[in-house]
């Protein structure tokens, strides 16, 4: 399912987008010809240039997940791609758990943060635990809009992926899929279930009203952050 960037897939988006005067946020396997497969969205634009930014380092490691056997970190850094509609940082899946990213992201004056996700409940454990799951994951997301005064697209897949009955064997995707704004208010939200189409307004003016409101960026404690470069600190 790999493939080169420029691609079936990116050039395929590309005209879409150009057709129909959008941006186009595609994630694909990309195949450099290593062996292991940098996990990175390819960003297709009208122009044809496809970006493709940093995902977080580390990959997870689960039954059913167990990316870090085929997946390489991405190379390219943290980005917001300037498009004709603002900046948009593009982040993946696993991405979106991690708050250095979101920060180091919008940043970069990103005004959406964009997360395509593939998350989901085993079968085995949803009556236990998939309700508060879900929730983390929302919050999570709830939390990096508010700390970043930035607007976060988080784009989930809907149904089941393999079968049996043992932990790993089985995947229902919850989609879910929303748009929140920068107070952290879920704006639009798709069911569990089905595909759906969501749209959202993106507001500059909402953006500016919120970092001047809670300038959490302004009154960072940079020269205290160094424990942030070492894996787990003193």
């Amino acid at each position: 399912m790999a493939e080169p960037i420029p691609g079936p897939t990116t050039r395929a988006m590309a005209k879409a987008a150009k057709a129909t005067g959008t941006v186009v946020v595609a994630p694909l396997f990309e195949a450099p010809g290593t062996g292991r497969l940098p996990q990175r969205p390819g960003g297709a634009r009208a122009l044809r240039r496809h970006p493709g930014p940093l995902p977080e380092d580390a990959h997870p490691h689960d039954p059913g997940f167990e990316e870090k056997f085929y997946f390489t970190p991405g190379d390219l850094g943290f980005q917001a791609v300037p498009t004709p509609f603002g900046r948009i940082g593009t982040l993946i899946c696993w991405d979106q758990w991690f708050p250095e990213a979101a920060r180091a992201t919008a940043l970069r004056g990103a005004s959406i943060l964009v997360y395509p996700t593939a998350i989901g409940w085993h079968p085995s454990e949803k009556a236990q635990y998939g309700a508060r799951q879900r929730d983390s994951w929302m919050t999570v997301q709830r939390g990096h809009a508010i700390a970043n005064g930035i607007y976060v697209a988080a784009i989930n897949r809907v149904g089941v992926e393999g079968h049996g009955d043992g932990y790993g064997e089985t995947l229902e995707f919850w989609g879910s899929s929303f748009l929140i704004d920068p107070s952290g208010q879920v704006m639009a939200q798709a069911g569990t279930d089905t595909e759906e189409i969501l749209t959202g307004i993106i507001d500059p003016d909402v953006l500016e009203t919120a970092r001047r409101h809670w300038p959490f960026f302004r009154d960072r404690r940079v020269d205290a952050y160094a424990d942030l470069t070492r894996l787990y600190g003193e």
